[in-house]
């Protein structure tokens, strides 16, 4: 799969540019470089109060990302009901929950191992 890296601090920067403009929330970014067998470098973690905002979200992040780093997503799944929408960027994968079904899964605990970092938003 020839794809070009981009530089993952970059692609998280904007990722949370493309959060905030929208003004998701409770904003978390999970470092997964130290644990062994994970699927990509970070995990960004946000959430939105409805389907509505939950796409507004994500379509903010896909723009910004294409705009400013062109780049796109390799694979996007969740949409459909806007629940959990997942966009994966190989080594950044950005979940975007409504607060319910993320309390339900409560992925930060799932990788507790994980170095996390809580963005503070001035929303």
């Amino acid at each position: 799969m020839a794809k070009k890296n981009t530089n993952a601090d970059q692609l998280i920067t904007t990722v949370l540019a493309g959060i905030e403009d929208v003004k998701g929330k409770e904003i978390t970014i999970l470092d997964l470089r130290d644990i062994e067998n994970t699927v990509c470098d970070y995990f960004i973690i946000c959430e939105g109060t409805s389907n509505t905002q939950v796409n507004a979200i994500v379509n903010s992040i896909q723009k910004k990302v294409s705009k400013e780093l062109k780049d796109n997503p390799w694979h996007v799944e969740g949409s459909d009901n806007a629940e959990w929408v997942l966009i994966d960027y190989v080594n950044v994968v950005v979940h975007v929950f409504q607060k319910h079904v993320r309390e339900y899964y409560d992925i930060e605990s799932l990788w507790g191992d994980a170095k996390t970092t809580t963005i503070e938003t001035s929303y």
